[in-house]
């Protein structure tokens, strides 16, 4: 498994590093509208809409409410009644429990029916373009122009456009914490930033080669037409999984549909300091995928996928069952060799020392030069700013800090194990307390 994988990284690594820019297209070609799903967001939303309005102020803006308990509501009235007059270009969609709080994916299915109502019915689906953007982000000033080029949505094959994350607070410290945390909470952030801007970067790009570029939750361009293709009577594009972004790129890809990724542009986000939400996050993510798993049928038998694609979907869905399964498999070695080392000692100490250390050398490299590598490709490609040095210490904290998907993917199984398919909100780092953070588990 280490091996395997290991061939796996170099060959995603060689795309990653010789890539070239590819020139913009028109924005003009196109309509934009953003969707901007919110739940308890009092803290970022009145940004965003500040800076989504400021910066493509011809782009439609459509703030979907799941039944926020705090001023997510008044901030969003206030910001369509900016200087007295109504903003047109401003939207809000208000959901309302018992519908409302059941996962983000049934949030933008509301506003993709809200959007489908709005429109003239004679409207173009093929040349408008709905963006999801999370409360927090920050999409680049230029994300339109590059999404219009040809390779992306200038070609009307091309159903969605997936473009790099970053994170917006890699060189801010935390406020509020103190020593051990606050270096805790500094690394963390920057592991999140490093692995969205290579590690997931790579696997992208290497995956145009397979035609199975994924969907993100955030930065996520789709074309309407895309979205009234695998709509159905329910008008529900999103299908309720907890990874309702690769879903969606399952569901558009088995139906014939290009993906694309672009890291010409960028969205910026807001990382976690807090191990604890960071877990929650992941553990979330790792059970969606989980989730995901039952559409291995419908990727093996759509005939829009090469082999290679197939395989590659499949891949990605036994991730998180591969880490359970490394979990078991990876100490046995060095549990059997303490094991021995109490039975007898010498005859270990002998073995060791006679060539044996090569093999934990080996398993040590298989196990850590996969996501060590990182760390300088970080540094040559995205911050060239910082030293070679620190390049090698970030590569070996995304090592361990890999390692807590082993977590994470125990956790999901269990919430699986359990029926627990809740959607849990993510709380924002300035957020003091817990408003609705945890749907219904149903």
């Amino acid at each position: 498994m280490s091996v395997t994988f290991l061939v796996y990284v170099l060959v995603i690594v060689v795309p990653f590093v010789r890539r070239a820019p590819a020139p913009p297209g028109t924005v003009a070609e196109f309509d934009w509208h953003f969707f901007v799903p919110c739940r308890d967001e009092e803290a970022v939303i009145g940004g965003t809409i500040h800076y989504l309005r400021g910066t493509f102020p011809h782009a439609h803006l459509w703030v979907i409410d799941d039944d926020s308990d705090d001023r997510t509501t008044g901030i969003v009235r206030s910001a369509r009644r900016n200087g007295g007059t109504r903003d047109p270009y401003i939207h809000l969609v208000q959901r309302c429990r018992p519908e409302a709080r059941t996962g983000k994916g049934h949030a933008l299915n509301a506003g993709y029916q809200q959007l489908r109502e709005w429109l003239d019915p004679h409207a173009d689906p093929e040349r408008i373009i709905v963006v999801v953007v999370d409360a927090d982000g920050r999409p680049a000033s230029n994300c339109l122009d590059v999404c219009a080029g040809r390779h992306l949505f200038g070609d009307p094959r091309v159903g969605a456009v997936q473009i790099d994350v970053r994170m917006i607070n890699r060189d801010q410290r935390p406020v509020g914490l103190r020593g051990p945390r606050r270096w805790l909470g500094t690394t963390l952030v920057r592991m999140q930033d490093l692995e969205f801007r290579t590690a997931i970067s790579a696997i992208q790009l290497s995956r145009g080669y397979t035609g199975t570029i994924a969907m993100g939750g955030n930065g996520q361009f789709t074309r309407l037409a895309a979205l009234d293709s695998i709509a159905g009577q329910s008008s529900t594009p999103w299908r309720g999984s907890l990874l309702e972004d690769f879903e969606l790129g399952v569901h558009l890809l088995t139906n014939g549909w290009r993906t694309g990724y672009t890291a010409d542009t960028h969205v910026e986000q807001e990382g976690l300091y807090s191990v604890r939400r960071f877990l929650a996050q992941r553990t979330r993510w790792g059970q969606g995928t989980m989730q995901c798993a039952r559409y291995l049928r419908q990727v093996w038998a759509s005939p829009h996928l090469t082999t290679l694609g197939a395989i590659e979907v499949m891949y990605y869905l036994a991730q998180p069952w591969m880490q359970l399964i490394g979990t078991l498999i990876y100490p046995v070695p060095i549990m059997l060799t303490f094991w021995r080392a109490t039975q007898d000692p010498h005859q270990v100490f002998t073995w060791f020392t006679s060539g044996a250390w090569i093999l934990f050398v080996a398993y040590c490299a298989f196990g850590l030069l996969p996501f060590v590598i990182w760390g300088p490709i970080y540094r040559a490609r995205c911050e060239p700013r910082i030293s070679l040095l620190r390049s090698l210490w970030f590569g070996c904290a995304y090592a361990v800090y890999i390692y807590t998907f082993y977590i994470t993917s125990w956790r999901a199984v269990i919430r699986l194990l359990r029926h627990r398919n809740g959607w849990a909100k993510t709380r924002r780092n300035n957020e003091t307390t817990i408003i609705g953070a945890i749907a219904p588990d149903h």
